[in-house]
C-alpha cells in the first residue's frame, strides 16, 4: 500500500490479481453511492427495528418523552403565577399551594432525565442486538466471495455494522426528542402568542435558518464518514501488523515499524483532517445561527422591558415572557439538532438497509435440483474464468475430470490456476464460460448449502480458531461438535491426538493467548499456542471429520510441514483416500505421485495429464518439475 485512496485487489494466493466486481456488490468506485431508500423507507425501517427489539422500553421513552415536554412549560406557568399572587398579595395558602405543584414540577423535571437515560441505555442494548442478529444473517446469505474481496462493500459494511446499531437508536432518540419540543415549543409558543404574537412570529422564524443549518451540517457530516473509509480501514491494517504476533517477527528482523508506523500515523493524519475541516465548519455555521438567537432574545427582551414600563405587562408576564422566549428558541435549536441527527443516522442506516436486503451475490436457480450422491464423477467442461472483465483470464477453457472413488493430483506453477479451480468446485465462483457437472447436474442449478454438503476441504489458507482442541476439529462437522469420539479418530488420522491428549486440559484445552489478562497469560492452562504445522494437523482433522462427504479436497495439506511429519501425513492420506473421490493440489510431485491421474495446469490450461509415469515417460513439463525437486536429493544436480 502507498497511502493513496486505491485499494489494490486481494490476492487468490498464487501471485494473480483478483478484481471485485461493482456489479455483483452494488458499489460504485467513485464516491459515495447514492442512497438507495427515501428517507420515509428509511425512517420506517428504524422505528420498525426499535419496537421489534424492545417495544415496552420503546414506549416507556415515549412517555417519559411527552413528560419532560410538558414540565417546562408547566414550571413556567407555575412561576408566573406564583410571582403574580406575591405582588398582589394573595392568601397565603394559595401562593404555598402553587410553590408544591411547582416544586413537585421540579420533582418530576429532575427524575425523568435519569430515567429516560436508562431506558435509553436498555434500547440501545436491545436494538443493538436484534440489529447485529439482522445484518451477520444477511452476510451469512452471501454464498460466494466477491463481496468480501471488494474493498467498497466493505466500506459500506463497517459503516452498517455502526449504523445498525447507532441510527435507530439516534433516529427513536431524535424523533422522540422533536416530539419533546414540539410539545415544549407549543406552550411556549401559546404563551407568547398571548403576550405578543409579533414576537412569537419573530422568534419562530428565527429558528428557521437553524433548522436549515444542522440538516445541511449532518449531510457533510455523512459524506465524510464515507469518504475517509479507505483510510480508516488502511489505518487498522497498519495497526494490526504493529500489534499482531503474526508480523511481529518480520517487523522487528526487517525493522519495518517506523515505516509501518508512518503510514498508518499519515492515514490517521488525512482522517483528522477531514473531520477537522467539517469541524470548522460547523463551528462557523453554528455561531452565526448563535448570532440570530441572540439578536432575536435581545431584541425580545428590549420589547418586555419596553411594555413593562408602560404597564402593559405584569412581573409574572415578564417572567413568562423571558422563559418563553428561551424556551421556543431552545425547543428550535433542539428540533434543529434532532432532525438533522437523525436524518444523519438515517443516511448512515443506509447502509445498513442496503447490506441486509441485498440481493445474491451468485445467482441460485428458482427450483433448485436434487444433487445426487457422487457415482460417476465431476466434471469441469471448458470452464474459463476471470474475476472481472478489466483482468486477464485465470482459467482458459479448461477440461477436467476427477472420476469418482479415484484421486487426481493438480499441479503446477504459481499462478497457474490451481486454487481458483478449487474456489470455483466450492462455488464461492461462478465460471465465466463453460460449466462444472455432478453426474451430470450443473452445480449452479443445485443449493449451494447441498452441495458444500457433499464437501470436505483442507484449504491452503486454512483458518486458526481462537477455541478449544475440540471445538476447533469439530467445526468442521457441527453435527459431531459434542462427539469426542469422533474428533479423536479424525485427530489420529490427522496425527495431532497425541499432542492435543498432552494439553493441559487435554481436547477442552483453548488454543488462544488474547482471551485473557495479561496477569493470566503466564498460566499455561489459560490456553495454548500451537506450532504451524501444529495447527496445519488439526486443519487435516477438520477434514477428516467429513469423512461422510462425497469429495475430498485437499490444497497443499504438507506445506509447512517437516519431511517426517509430511510422510506421515500423506500415508494418512493414502488411507484415507482409498476408493475415496478426491482432488490432490501440491507443489511436491512426491505426494501425487500415486494419484490415479495427474493433471499439469500452466498459464490457466491443461498442459499435461495422465499417470506418474505416463507422464515422466512424456518428458514435458511434469517430468522436467519432478526431476528440479528430485535433484535435491541426489548427489548430482540434474541436466
Amino acid at each position: 500500500m502507498n497511502g493513496s485512496s486505491d485499494v489494490a485487489p486481494p490476492d487468490d494466493g498464487e501471485g494473480t490479481t483478483q478484481a471485485w466486481s461493482d456489479r455483483s456488490s452494488g458499489a460504485s468506485p467513485a464516491g459515495p453511492p447514492a442512497a438507495a431508500y427515501g428517507t420515509t423507507r428509511r425512517l420506517t425501517a428504524a422505528l420498525l427495528l426499535a419496537a421489534k427489539a424492545a417495544p415496552g422500553v420503546l414506549a416507556g421513552c415515549a412517555a417519559l418523552t411527552l413528560t419532560a415536554g410538558i414540565v417546562p412549560v408547566a414550571a413556567a406557568w407555575l412561576t408566573k403565577l406564583v410571582l403574580d399572587r406575591l405582588v398582589n398579595d394573595t392568601e397565603l395558602s394559595m401562593v404555598i399551594a402553587l410553590g408544591a405543584g411547582l416544586a413537585a414540577v421540579g420533582i418530576v423535571a429532575g427524575t425523568v432525565p435519569h430515567l429516560a437515560q436508562y431506558l435509553r441505555g436498555e434500547l440501545e442494548r436491545s436494538v443493538g442486538l436484534l440489529a447485529q442478529d439482522r445484518l451477520y444473517t444477511a452476510v451469512d446469505r452471501f454464498v460466494g466471495l466477491p463481496r468480501f474481496e471488494d474493498p467498497h462493500f466493505l466500506d459500506r459494511m463497517r459503516l452498517a455494522q455502526r449504523a445498525g446499531e447507532m441510527a435507530p437508536n439516534q433516529t427513536v432518540e431524535g424523533l422522540l426528542g422533536v416530539v419533546r419540543s414540539a410539545i415544549t415549543l407549543s406552550g411556549f409558543l401559546g404563551s407568547l402568542l398571548l403576550l405578543s404574537p409579533i414576537m412569537a412570529g419573530l422568534v419562530l422564524v428565527g429558528g428557521i435558518p437553524t433548522l436549515a443549518g444542522e440538516i445541511t451540517l449532518s449531510r457533510r457530516r455523512a459524506r465524510m464518514f464515507w469518504d475517509i473509509g479507505p483510510a480508516e480501514r488502511r489505518e487498522l491494517f497498519y495497526a494490526q501488523l504493529l500489534s499482531s504476533v503474526e508480523a511481529a517477527k518480520e517487523v522487528r528482523l526487517f525493522g519495518i515499524g517506523p515505516f509501518l508506523r508512518g503510514r498508518m500515523l499519515a492515514d490517521r493524519r488525512t482522517t483528522n483532517s477531514a473531520k477537522r475541516a467539517v469541524d470548522r465548519h460547523e463551528v462557523v455555521v453554528q455561531a452565526g445561527l448563535s448570532l440570530i438567537a441572540t439578536v432575536v432574545s435581545g431584541a425580545g427582551l428590549l420589547w418586555a422591558v419596553r411594555a413593562a414600563q408602560e404597564g402593559g405587562l405584569t412581573v409574572g408576564d415578564i417572567a413568562i415572557f423571558i422563559a418563553a422566549v428561551a424556551g421556543v428558541q431552545a425547543a428550535l435549536t433542539s428540533i434543529a439538532g434532532d432532525v438533522a441527527r437523525s436524518h444523519q443516522a438515517l443516511l448512515l442506516f443506509d447502509h445498513y438497509l442496503t447490506v441486509t436486503t441485498t440481493g445474491p451475490d451468485l445467482p441460485g436457480a428458482d427450483v433448485p435440483q436434487h444433487l445426487p450422491v457422487l457415482r460417476r464423477g465431476v466434471e469441469l467442461r471448458d470452464v474459463w474464468f476471470r474475476y472481472s472483465d478489466e483482468h486477464p483470464w485465470v482459467l482458459r477453457g479448461v477440461d477436467l475430470y476427477i472420476p469418482h472413488g479415484q484421486a487426481l493430483g493438480l499441479v503446477g506453477l504459481n499462478g497457474a490456476g490451481k486454487s481458483t479451480l478449487v474456489k470455483l468446485l466450492c462455488r464461492f465462483y461462478d465460471p465465466t464460460r463453460g460449466s462444472i457437472t455432478w453426474d451430470g447436474v450443473d452445480i449452479r442449478t443445485v443449493d449451494v448449502a447441498d452441495l458444500r454438503r457433499r464437501i470436505s476441504a483442507v484449504f491452503q489458507d486454512y483458518m486458526h480458531y481462537d477455541m478449544t482442541a475440540a471445538e476447533n476439529v469439530g467445526v468442521g462437522d457441527l453435527e459431531s461438535l459434542d462427539d469426542l469420539a469422533r474428533i479423536e479418530k479424525a485427530a489420529r488420522h490427522a496425527g495431532i491426538h497425541d499432542t492435543l491428549t498432552a494439553l493441559p486440559h487435554g481436547y477442552r484445552t483453548l488454543l488462544s493467548r488474547i482471551f485473557f489478562m495479561e496477569s493470566e497469560k503466564g498460566n499455561p492452562e489459560t490456553g495454548v499456542v500451537l506450532s504451524g504445522g501444529q495447527w496445519q494437523r488439526l486443519a487435516l482433522a477438520r477434514a477428516f471429520l467429513r469423512d461422510r462427504r462425497d469429495l475430498m479436497i485437499l490444497d497443499e495439506p504438507s506445506a509447512g510441514l517437516d519431511a517426517e511429519a509430511e510422510y506421515q501425513i500423506y500415508s494418512s492420506l493414502r488411507k484415507y483416500r482409498d476408493g475415496q473421490t478426491s482432488l490432490l493440489i501440491s507443489h511436491r510431485l512426491s505426494a501425487v505421485r500415486d494419484a490415479e491421474h495427474i493433471v499439469v495446469l500452466s498459464d490457466g490450461q491443461v498442459a499435461e495429464q495422465g499417470d506418474h509415469l505416463t507422464l515422466m515417460t512424456a518428458r514435458g513439463l511434469y517430468a522436467r518439475l519432478f526431476n528440479m525437486q528430485a535433484a535435491g536429493y541426489q548427489n548430482e544436480p540434474p541436466e
